[in-house]
């Protein structure tokens, strides 16, 4: 065995210390806000709090920590301490704090053995990305969106958020987006008695994949299905993921390739670069050409990333419903312009076996099949700039924030680019929940802010085959949702439906933006969510029709549900292995900022 280069390069005790103490903080906030652990409180020190963790098995940590809105905490990692035994020493180690927590919260061996496992994959990932990031020159702002999605650090909010069960080392430093290694896709036959092909109208299976493909390699995979001894017309052609082929398909799909119902191909010539989700691809040869989501069965966050079936099927429909609605609203089409990258064609070949085996795991119905989207890159006009609102969260080795230089380079002050974020991101969120009673899940990875001269724009929201949701109301608006589609949309009571803008976007991405803001820019947490709520009253003052709704669909409440990611993980669901996606684990109330800056207004008023 030979070292491989970049493991002497990343490995080394500098940047672990790092990456250690970083995932350690992250750990100790999470699981604050989370209530896993209930710290004391000892002493206030200025803005901050020093707290005490005393665990079962005799173990003390101290740290400091700044109260923030959300209930939640910033947690300086420089002053957390491990104490045992009298000896009492800076605490660096993630590992070690969850093996002395297990006890005191009740974790399972099983769980704590499996994540111990996901935590050293996400230092290892770590650890590549603080070397890249200190080895990089450039300016982040002036990368190509699909370029910058490999700049990207992760969930933000779930602390094994790295975790890629099922890659080995090799298949991180070829597939992880991180590292942005081109591939290119490889294509398979796959049999039309066996494989569902679905598309919106107007699209058909051999127009989309002479675009994709081109007509020589088109007709190449033709002549190779004849020298097979089939009829190429007995076949639709499907993109997959060599990562897939080899450990799930050929394994796994054995007799389907004996009975030549599947049939290897070969690789198309493009290269794609894969972005955040690990499964979706990014046409870089040519960008106009569609973005392709792929099933890759590796178990990361909180579910493996196949693509489910019965969502995969109707894709198309879903994705005529939702532009259908922007196409009839004046207020979406015309005034947000919002861009809606629709996913307009999809194959998915059911496992003959599991498919017919009740309560099957969920992960093999989810092992075959191909989504083709829209490119964003067709939908922009002159000095137009897509970015994943994640990357608004992005920091570089100096400390530098991406939203800093962004604010910078615009020529205007923070409130007034917070102003512009705010107003271009929720009216048309706040207009398909209140006037449709559709949301969708506007998370960091699947919202994409359009910028123009370094300031918010436009919106784009992608992904609506796992991210839309409607409400289980008796409005009119969803009186006409067809059978297959209320059967396939989770449909949810009105603070559900709620919970997709409130967690999604409000706890999962802007609790750190407003975090990021202060430390950075001087911009107050209460000045930021004052912009936020300002935003939503005047769409409402707006639109006065829709009172009932805004009471139905009640985002200014005081108080919300509190959902939960990491403790689904370590105390709910664990490893199972289950019929359904797990969900985000429901534990306490959480106090919402909208809400508490409103009483701060009042008192000084």
């Amino acid at each position: 065995m030979k070292p491989t280069p970049s493991i002497t390069r990343v490995l080394n005790p500098s940047v672990w210390e790092t990456v250690s103490r970083n995932l350690l903080t992250k750990m100790i906030a999470e699981f604050m806000y989370e209530d896993i652990i209930q710290p004391q409180l000892i002493r206030s020190e200025g803005s901050f709090n020093c707290y005490l963790l005393e665990l079962d098995n005799g173990v003390r940590y101290t740290f400091a920590a700044e109260k923030r809105l959300f209930d939640s905490y910033d947690v300086r990692g420089e002053t957390i301490k491990r104490e045992e035994k009298g000896q009492r020493e800076p605490a660096t180690n993630p590992i070690r704090f969850l093996l002395d927590l297990q006890g005191t919260i009740g974790m399972s061996e099983e769980t704590t053995g499996h994540l111990i496992r996901e935590y050293n994959h996400t230092l290892l990932a770590d650890a590549h990305m603080l070397e890249h990031k200190r080895s990089r020159e450039g300016d982040l702002t002036d990368l190509d969106y699909a370029e910058l999605e490999g700049e990207m650090e992760g969930h933000p909010w779930i602390t094994y958020n790295k975790g890629r069960i099922g890659f080995g080392y090799g298949d991180y430093l070829a597939y992880a987006p991180e590292q942005k290694q081109p591939i290119r896709i490889g294509w398979i036959a796959v049999h039309r008695d066996q494989t569902q092909f679905h598309a919106v109208d107007g699209v058909d299976h051999e127009s989309l994949i002479r675009g994709e493909l081109g007509d020589e390699q088109v007709d190449r995979f033709r002549e190779q299905l004849e020298a097979e001894g089939v009829n190429p017309d007995d076949y639709w052609l499907m993109p997959i993921h060599q990562w897939q082929w080899d450990r799930f398909i050929i394994p796994l799909f054995a007799e389907e390739l004996a009975q030549r119902n599947i049939i290897p191909l070969g690789e198309g010539e493009d290269q794609y670069l894969p972005q955040q989700s690990i499964r979706t691809f990014v046409n870089i040869s040519h960008k106009e050409k569609h973005h392709v989501k792929l099933p890759m069965s590796i178990l990361n966050t909180l579910v493996y990333r196949g693509l489910p079936g019965e969502r995969t099927v109707l894709a198309p429909k879903i994705t005529e419903y939702i532009k259908g609605i922007q196409a009839n609203d004046p207020f979406l089409r015309d005034e947000c312009r919002v861009i809606l990258p629709g996913e307009i064609a999809s194959l998915n070949y059911d496992h003959p076996y599991y498919s017919h085996l009740p309560g099957v795991p969920y992960q093999y119905l989810e092992m075959l099949g191909s989504i083709w989207r829209e490119s964003i890159y067709t939908y922009l006009e002159e000095g137009e700039k897509p970015i994943t609102l994640a990357a608004l969260l992005h920091v570089d080795a100096d400390g530098t924030p991406f939203i800093s230089k962004l604010i910078e380079r615009s020529g205007l002050s923070v409130d007034e680019w917070v102003k512009r974020l705010s107003d271009v991101i929720l009216p048309p969120i706040l207009h398909f929940l209140y006037r449709y009673g559709l949301v969708f899940s506007p998370h960091g990875q699947n919202t994409i802010l359009v910028l123009k001269d370094h300031i918010p724009h436009r919106l784009a929201v992608k992904d609506f085959v796992d991210d839309v949701n409607v409400s289980d109301q008796p409005l009119p608006e969803l009186a006409n949702l067809s059978d297959d589609l209320r059967t396939v949309l989770r449909s949810e009571p009105p603070e559900g439906l709620c919970q997709f803008i409130f967690t999604g976007l409000f706890i999962c991405h802007f609790r750190y933006l407003s975090t990021l803001l202060d430390k950075e820019k001087g911009y107050g947490e209460v000045s930021f969510w004052s912009r936020i709520r300002q935003t939503i009253l005047r769409y409402q003052q707006e639109h006065p029709e829709l009172a009932e709704r805004f009471q139905l669909f009640d985002l200014l409440r005081p108080r919300f549900t509190k959902l939960c990611l990491n403790r689904n993980r370590m105390l709910d669901y664990g490893y199972e292995d289950d019929v359904d996606r797990p969900h985000a684990s429901e534990y306490g109330q959480v106090t919402n900022a909208l809400a508490e800056v409103a009483a701060k207004e009042s008192i000084q008023s």
